[in-house]
């Protein structure tokens, strides 16, 4: 009994569960089954009396009998005696979604039950699970005569439990490494299976899969003839036309050989990871700075998670463009070379593991496996499958992506794969468990081990066809900035000697450019047609499979694609709730549906014969001159840039940005940021010819005609001084490399600072002093004037609605700040130029006329909270 309570212990089981089911079910694999299911979760040893019954009546468990297809008809008539399986016990691989979908609210009744509860669960769902850490054991594995690791029980259950996941793993795992194997043909021949048989840890998949060739065909040294030694059933006669054939005999196989497959895989990315985290904090981006001098921080030799760091006192700083800096680029070749290297082991192991996926659609017909689906092969998937996908899938760089392709495109199959088959095709819309914290219990050991245990928290998040159509929203805006390229056949025209002359001796100049230009073109479209391509597959799929429900059902969680701001579309009255914290929650939703769009910038022009648009736009003349332009790499640049903006632009409560992309001019921007204080600032971008070997245009477009200037970096002419823009000194642009989102993030986190005074390079070390508190004072007077009233009472197209909806979501806490301004108020008249200098007031400009502006803003603040018309400038009104 102690013994058997011992290895209930070893598995996770607490003392007083263990004994209790050992009182009930004496075998030790039937009451870990039941513990591992739930039903002595009510047992508790806090006062020493343990309740011995289990919480319901729970039927002696049955074995998981499977059935072999392909065993020959004498050999079966020979086993009829002796089948110890009942054929009823295929249910057990019957319904693969019943785990999931059996636990709608049956208390409900059927009509009101959902039959896919247990598929779209809530992604705010949280589980605590405690997981087992034991020290691996080691063994030579004689016929691959090497000294191996074995794959722990720890490592074989880890992840996040579903249903009855627990007790198949379970099962399966004690099957194939303690248990016997007895001859099926009932001549007592058996053989003992140990751990070194089906869970020894190569450090190739190959090695391990012809591993298992050579061991799973046993035959009886009694009655000589062929059994399995995972399953134990008679096999066939017929030769296997591949020595790997055999693996494919039965679901144990199966199951063991993703469980294995995909521990090593998920080792081996995670082995990348750490790499690659190491190599960049080893290697930083060295940039030397004439001034200021660090100070160096003193950080404890053993902590290994927190790298050295060098940082300035703690102090307020502007942007700290004083001085030149150069950019270390050296290894970027020698990085992405490995990095590719990486990717192409990482894909041969996944397309390796795939062959052993369950698919009806194989080449050359289905295998046995392929339709009896052991219940582990969707919770190995579940557990490990799924923590790689959602790493790859979570790539915010479409580039990044295409340059990986080797790695995507496998990736892209396995997802295909999946969705095909009905055992496993519910996983791609089930959120994905992922770890958030880890705490560790206690060591302890065992007769064998030494044991250590976890408390590993899992949240939910976006499941794989979420993920994916994040991309697929990257990859349609890509296409969007490709459409320009169009590839026109030359007509042939007969030349003259002196033409063919001039020709050959011009041929190649320049030749060998356009053709990089125009592969990487290709490379990029080839991509993202076959992202679209796998999204209409699997949606394809999911639809036979499982139903237009599902799908439909599937899809309204998917992040939509962006649309037309001037399609006429009904805007959703965004609620803000009752308190800071709900209107906060309604905001960072509201915003990331609305941060990026396709919308008609264009204006009507008087001109009826001009044929090229007119745009309300500060770069008009520029962009009319390209209407009729055909740059590929410029389109190719502008390809990259829409793919990373469309999923990617920063949103917070305290500051977002908003863009707003020509539907049919995607070089033609519009950008809305709004500063820490919650105001918005209006800015017109250009990308011009030479984009991106040269930064873009961008022109600072809040300035209440240019009249006012809110920032030492943002001239009341438009001028934005920004080093990335080349428009002040410092890390310049970076041909090919730098984005317009780099631009976009740098005038948000350093133009658009608390201090603004500190931008001034003179300045930067005079936080807290008189002169940047008046700064800041006149800063908020101008603010409140221009930057809310008057986007308020006249907001700028095409951002009315975002800015009302801005404004109203955030009424109560600007509220709260004017109230603030008011008493930091030096009393002053605005001062325009706001130089740091003596005052040069505007005219008309007093001491009450903030108290004024604050009082008219908080007016309009209030009919936006009570949901009243603000009348526009032009005599209109908008809610």
């Amino acid at each position: 009994m102690d013994h058997k309570v011992a290895q209930l212990l070893e598995m996770g089981a607490t003392a007083a569960q263990a004994r209790a089911a050992l009182k009930q079910y004496k075998d030790v694999m039937a009451a870990a089954e039941r513990i591992f299911d739930g039903s002595f979760d009510h047992v508790r040893d806090d006062d020493g009396d343990i309740a011995m019954s289990p919480a319901r009546d729970v039927p002696e468990p049955r074995k998981s009998g499977m059935i072999t297809p392909e065993a020959d008809d004498d050999d079966v008539e020979d086993n009829d005696d002796e089948d110890e399986y009942d054929s009823d016990d295929v249910e057990d691989f019957a319904d693969y979604d019943s785990d999931y979908e059996s636990k709608a609210d049956v208390g409900q009744g059927m009509s009101k039950a959902d039959p896919y509860a247990g598929v779209f669960f809530s992604k705010d769902r949280r589980e605590e699970v405690i997981e087992v850490e034991e020290e691996p054991e080691t063994a030579f594995v004689s016929e691959e005569k090497e000294e191996v690791k074995l794959m722990t029980q720890g490592q074989w259950m880890k992840g996040c439990p579903e249903g009855g996941e627990q007790s198949f793993l379970f099962t399966l795992y004690n099957e194939l490494s303690e248990s016997e194997c007895r001859c099926p043909n009932g001549c007592d021949y058996s053989v003992q299976r140990q751990k070194r048989d089906f869970f020894p840890l190569f450090s190739e998949f190959s090695t391990y899969t012809k591993h298992l060739s050579k061991i799973v065909q046993r035959t009886c040294l009694k009655c000589s003839k062929k059994f399995c030694y995972a399953c134990g059933e008679p096999v066939g006669s017929s030769k296997y036309s591949d020595q790997h054939d055999c693996l494919f005999h039965c679901p144990n196989l199966q199951g063991v050989i993703l469980g294995v497959g995909l521990a090593m895989l998920e080792s081996k990315f995670t082995e990348d990871l750490e790499q690659s985290a190491s190599d960049k904090t080893r290697k930083r981006r060295q940039v030397q700075i004439s001034t200021p001098q660090p100070l160096e921080v003193d950080v404890e030799e053993d902590d290994d998670f927190y790298p050295p760091i060098s940082q300035t006192k703690k102090m307020k700083l502007g942007i700290g463009y004083a001085g030149d800096a150069r950019e270390d680029t050296s290894g970027q070749l020698e990085a992405l070379a490995a990095q590719r290297a990486k990717d192409e082991k990482l894909s041969k192991l996944l397309s390796d593991i795939r062959v052993f996926l369950p698919s009806i659609h194989r080449a050359g017909g289905g295998k046995p496996s392929d339709f009896l689906v052991h219940p582990t092969a969707l919770a190995h998937l579940r557990r490990r499958f799924n923590f790689v996908s959602s790493q790859l899938l979570r790539n915010d760089s479409l580039t990044d992506m295409s340059d990986r392709s080797v790695l995507y495109f496998e990736l892209l199959n396995w997802l295909e794969t999946i969705s095909c088959h009905e055992a496993l095709a519910s996983m791609m819309a089930m959120p994905i468990m992922v770890v958030t914290s880890v705490k560790s219990i206690n060591s302890r050991k065992s007769s064998t081990s030494h044991i250590r245990e976890r408390t590993i928290v899992y949240e939910g998040s976006s499941g794989p066809r979420e993920l994916l159509e994040a991309i697929v929203i990257q990859a349609q805006a890509a296409l969007k900035g490709l459409e320009p390229i169009k590839i026109e056949e030359e007509e042939t025209v007969e030349m003259s000697e002196e033409q063919k002359r001039i020709t050959n001796d011009d041929k190649g100049k320049g030749k060998d450019v356009n053709k990089a230009v125009a592969e990487e073109n290709e490379k990029l479209l080839g991509f993202c047609t076959r992202i679209l391509a796998t999204a209409r597959a699997i949606d394809r799929s999911l639809r036979d499979l499982k139903g237009d429900a599902f799908v439909d059902r599937l899809h309204t969680s998917l992040p939509k694609i962006p649309g037309s701001a001037s399609a006429g579309e009904d805007r959703q009255v965004v609620d803000a709730g009752d308190t800071e914290e709900s209107a906060q929650k309604a905001y960072i939703e509201w915003a990331n549906r609305v941060r990026f769009e396709y919308c008609d910038l264009t204006v009507s022009s008087s001109d009826t014969n001009d044929d090229v648009p007119n745009y309300k736009f500060y770069y008009n003349n520029e962009a009319r001159m390209l209407a009729s332009s055909d740059i590929p790499k410029r389109s190719l640049a502008i390809a990259k840039e829409l793919a990373v903006l469309t999923t990617n632009l920063p949103v917070a409560w305290n500051s977002s940005v908003f863009l707003r992309v020509d539907e049919t001019r995607v070089d033609i921007i519009k950008a809305l940021i709004t500063g820490p204080e919650g105001t918005p600032y209006l800015f017109d971008v250009f990308l011009g010819p030479s984009y991106n070997h040269a930064p873009p245009s961008v022109k600072y477009m809040t300035t209440n005609g240019g009249k006012f200037r809110f920032n030492p970096n943002l001239y009341q002419d438009g001028k934005v001084c920004l080093s990335l823009l080349g428009t002040w000194s410092g890390p310049g642009w970076i041909a090919g490399k730098s984005t317009l989102l780099q631009v976009l993030i740098s005038i948000q986190s350093m133009i658009l600072c608390e201090e603004p005074y500190l931008n001034e390079p003179g300045w930067a070390t005079a936080a807290g002093t008189p002169q940047s508190k008046a700064y800041s004072a006149n800063v908020r007077r101008m603010v409140v004037k221009t930057a809310m009233l008057g986007n308020l009472r006249n907001p700028p197209e095409p951002f009315a609605d975002v800015i009302r909806t801005h404004f109203r979501l955030k009424a109560r806490s600007i509220m709260k700040q004017l109230d603030e301004w008011l008493q930091q108020d030096d009393g002053r008249p605005i001062d325009a130029a706001n130089q740091g200098g003596s005052y040069k007031a505007v005219a008309g400009s007093s001491s009450a006329g903030f108290t004024k502006d604050v009082d008219e803003l908080k007016g309009l603040l209030q009919k936006l909270i009570d949901g009243e018309n603000i009348e526009n400038g032009d005599g209109s009104g908008t809610a």
